[in-house]
């Protein structure tokens, strides 16, 4: 049974979610301000955070933005008023995994919770990752069963979407993908006019694997095209 934490201040959409969640057998709880959220996330384990905006005291952006800070990499759907573009672009690099802007297809919110839940049953399948589990680049170390990254024998916390990247590159050394393509097969959407979304969480990744982000070792950009992952480890 998956745990869902819905933090919206919103009563009405609150019980409309809870009772289509209800229909994936998801176990809920919610949060109606930023602080009851960030508690409840600290003292419990969730498969999913589905985040409003526009909260009393703190808002959903700050939410997600110290969520990530703190190493908590639940995946998150936002879901806000704010359809602006660039809403939707600092909301997906800020950390959250999708958007949905208000009023939403509750159909289309359905499909994209399964989405999410099938990414985590499947572990990552959908990335086209080898048959080998474990992937292993000098002192980079990747195991892909455990969703787990070390780097000098120390673990580097990811979030999903930052470890996807990674997991989808390594396993395909050498192989250059255009942002794009990468916004399609690890956001598995075509979020079109948001490819920079891929350079943030790209330049994120850097910061935490290369010893110098300005002479990269393993994340290579291909000019003209994107980013491969270095074959020559």
């Amino acid at each position: 049974m998956n745990k869902v934490l819905i933090i919206e201040d919103d009563l009405q959409i609150i019980e409309l979610l809870k009772i289509h969640l209800a229909d994936l057998s998801c176990e809920m709880m919610s949060a109606r301000n930023g602080k009851e959220a960030l508690e409840l996330a600290s003292k419990n384990a969730f498969d999913l955070l589905i985040l409003d905006l526009m909260l009393p005291g703190m808002n959903g952006m700050e939410i997600c933005r110290r969520l990530r800070m703190s190493g908590n990499n639940t995946p998150i759907i936002i879901l806000s008023a704010k359809s602006e573009e660039i809403d939707k672009v600092l909301g997906l690099e800020t950390g959250a995994d999708d958007y949905l802007t208000k009023p939403f297809s509750i159909r289309e919110f359905i499909a994209r919770v399964k989405v999410i839940f099938r990414r985590k049953e499947d572990a990552g399948e959908e990335l086209n990752r080898p048959n080998r589990m474990q992937i292993k680049f000098g002192e980079l170390e990747l195991d892909l069963d455990k969703r787990k990254i070390t780097l000098n024998n120390a673990r580097v916390e990811l979030s999903p979407k930052e470890f996807d990247l990674l997991s989808l590159l390594a396993s395909n050394p050498g192989k250059s993908y255009s942002r794009k393509r990468l916004l399609n097969l690890v956001w598995g959407y075509d979020f079109d006019g948001y490819e920079h979304t891929v350079n943030s969480h790209i330049n994120r990744l850097r910061g935490k694997i290369e010893t110098d982000i300005s002479n990269p070792k393993y994340i290579l950009t291909t000019w003209g095209i994107g980013y491969r992952f270095n074959e020559e480890l």
